[in-house]
């Protein structure tokens, strides 16, 4: 199974970038990449940590359009309790956040510089949330309905193929449907704010479905570094059950708010 997770993901990725390949030949363009890494810290009766960090890559020439992306999170939390003969104080740690995910878009504007045709992969792991493993791919039709210097809205939408473990369930494959928006508006020259959604039903069962949302807002300490607070919430309709008789599912929504730092270069 492992070997399987790891070739199905290389293949949800390389099919993503597939597009690329076969478009015409472009001049090269440097990339615009951003990394960011977020922290949270707290002690006492209890300690609890949270780290996140993530990679954003975009590069455009042409008519072309190339986005990937990257993150890893990790939480734990620490408490304290006496043993069973009071004799001295026991320290259980529990892990709270385990996941990463990795993802490769390619858009390709085909009129008005403002539609384009799509091509999207993308891979996660959530163990905390009972998430062996998820692969979607997603071609699809998109429009620029606002893109301008200081703000863009653009929608999306198309079919999708998923591939799924989840814990204690067996694999499954199926066709979804993937509708999803993003918008950017640069409040000022050194402040700017992101949000995006993204609906992912299943095509003949439309109430197993996953809805990733996020919103982050950005401000320039210096031309290379910014502070950041982002929220990011993902729900799953259907969640995966503990390893416990009787059965008993996890919790639906999985809510993040983080703070921290961005570097640019």
């Amino acid at each position: 199974m492992h070997t399987h997770t790891k070739t199905l993901s290389l293949a949800v990725l390389a099919a993503a970038a597939t597009t690329v390949v076969v478009a015409e030949d472009a001049p090269k363009s440097s990339w615009e990449t951003s990394a960011n890494a977020n922290l949270g810290l707290s002690s006492g009766n209890s300690k609890n940590f949270i780290v996140n960090s993530g990679i954003l890559s975009v590069k455009k020439w042409d008519r072309n359009e190339l986005t990937g992306t990257a993150d890893v999170n990790y939480g734990q939390t620490t408490t304290f309790a006496p043993n069973g003969a009071h004799t001295a104080i026991v320290e259980s740690k529990t892990t709270t956040a385990q996941s990463y995910g990795a993802g490769l878009q390619y858009n390709r504007l085909v009129w008005e510089d403002r539609g384009y045709f799509l091509a999207k992969g993308d891979a996660r792991q959530d163990k905390v949330a009972g998430v062996d493993h998820r692969f979607t791919l997603a071609p699809g039709l998109g429009y620029y309905l606002i893109r301008e210097k200081a703000m863009e809205l653009k929608a999306e939408v198309g079919p999708g193929f998923v591939f799924e473990k989840l814990k204690g369930l067996p694999e499954k494959n199926y066709v979804t449907l993937r509708v999803a928006e993003a918008f950017k508006w640069n409040i000022t020259e050194h402040a700017r704010l992101f949000q995006d959604l993204e609906y992912l039903p299943q095509i003949d069962r439309f109430g197993n479905y996953v809805a990733n949302a996020s919103v982050k807002v950005e401000a320039d300490i210096t031309t290379s570094l910014a502070l950041n607070i982002t929220l990011r919430d993902t729900y799953r309709s259907k969640p995966a059950p503990y390893d416990v008789l009787p059965v008993v599912f996890r919790k639906k929504n999985d809510l993040t708010l983080t703070a921290g730092v961005t570097y640019k270069f």
